[in-house]
């Protein structure tokens, strides 16, 4: 019985985590190289799933490094394209154009584990 209780308990803690990350407002980074091919990949697809999951519910910065390294060397960004999520916590860094949707999807926990 106490084993049911604990299990409830855990299972509306999961609950109500979601559903303040469904209310959340995301802050996101995009670090990119120039104009390559993959910089541009990246910024497609993750302006294509923020619109799509994060309407109006996002703020996305795209940061080129060669015109701005120092935020870059600030946020410890050793490969590009590189997304972070600064919030909600905790921060979270994605590496690749951004193409595997549904991983992006589970590691902005806008799908559930």
């Amino acid at each position: 019985m106490e084993n049911n209780k604990e299990t409830k308990s855990a299972t509306q803690e999961l609950e109500a985590g979601q559903a303040k990350l469904q209310d959340a407002q995301y802050v996101l980074r995009l670090y990119v190289a120039g104009a390559t091919p993959k910089s541009i990949r990246a910024i497609e697809n993750i302006k294509r799933i923020c619109e799509e999951h994060l309407k109006g519910r996002y703020d996305l910065e795209v940061i080129d490094i060669y015109q701005q390294p120092v935020l870059a060397k600030g946020d410890q960004i050793i490969a590009v394209p590189t997304l972070l999520r600064k919030l909600p916590p905790p921060l979270r860094k994605f590496i690749g154009d951004l193409s595997a949707t549904e991983r992006i999807l589970l590691g902005l926990d806008l799908r559930p584990k």
